[in-house]
C-alpha cells in the first residue's frame, strides 16, 4: 500500500486530506462514484473506500485517478500538504512509499498551485517496474536527470536507456513504463512542466 510521511514520521493526517481532495475533486466536476469508476477504470467500491480513508491509495491506482482529473500525482500531493511555503527544508518534503511496486516519491519544490513547474525525486528499488497507461496531464514535459544507478524509460512506445548522469527530455501523450536496470536502485531528478 501507499504511504506518505513529511520528513521522519508517517502523518497519518495527510491520508484524511488525500481521501477528502479526491471527493472534492469528484464533487467539484458534479461525477458520481459510478462516473468516475467508468471513467478512471477502478471500481466504485475501492473509490468509495478511498473517499473514506479506508484504504491508503497505492500508486497504481493514484496514477489512474491523476490521469483522470488531469493532475500530476506531486501536484495532487502538493494540495494536501498544510498551508505553502516558498521554502520547503529537505526534512519537510513530503515522501510518498509505494513498497509493493518498489517507488519512492520525494516532492522537492514547494507547493504552488499557480506555478507550471515541478521538481520530484523518484527512487526505485532494483528491479522495480511500474507503468503508467496514460499521462496525467496530455503533452506534460518531463526532464529526468539519472542522480545513481539505471533506468529503462519506455514513452509512447520508444525505449531509453539511462545512466547515472544521462538527462531524457521528452513530452508524454500516452502510456509511459520506468524500469530499474539494477542492481541498486535507481534514483533520478524529474522536473515536470505543465504544457
Amino acid at each position: 500500500m501507499g504511504q506518505t510521511e513529511s520528513g521522519a514520521g508517517h502523518d497519518l493526517d495527510l491520508d484524511l486530506r488525500l481521501a477528502a481532495r479526491l471527493a472534492e475533486l469528484r464533487t467539484q466536476r458534479a461525477w458520481s462514484l459510478e462516473d468516475l469508476a467508468r471513467r478512471s477504470g477502478v471500481s466504485r467500491s475501492t473509490l468509495s473506500r478511498l473517499e473514506r480513508a479506508e484504504i491508503s491509495p497505492t500508486t497504481a491506482l493514484l496514477s489512474k485517478l491523476c490521469a483522470t482529473y488531469e493532475l500530476t500525482m506531486s501536484r495532487l500531493l502538493a494540495e494536501v500538504e498544510p498551508a505553502p511555503s516558498p521554502l520547503v527544508p529537505a526534512d519537510r518534503q513530503p515522501v510518498w512509499h509505494d513498497d509493493d511496486a518498489g517507488i519512492t516519491r520525494r516532492s522537492v519544490s514547494p507547493p504552488s498551485a499557480g506555478l507550471r513547474g515541478e521538481v520530484v525525486e523518484v527512487t526505485l528499488r532494483a528491479g522495480a517496474d511500474i507503468a503508467y497507461e496514460g499521462s496525467p496531464v496530455p503533452g506534460l514535459e518531463h526532464h529526468a536527470w539519472i542522480l545513481a544507478g539505471a533506468v529503462e524509460v519506455t514513452v509512447d512506445g520508444s525505449v531509453h536507456e539511462a545512466r547515472a548522469g544521462d538527462c531524457l527530455r521528452f513530452r508524454l501523450w500516452g502510456s509511459s513504463r520506468w524500469r530499474s536496470l539494477g542492481p541498486d536502485p535507481a534514483r533520478y531528478a524529474l522536473a515536470l512542466v505543465l504544457p
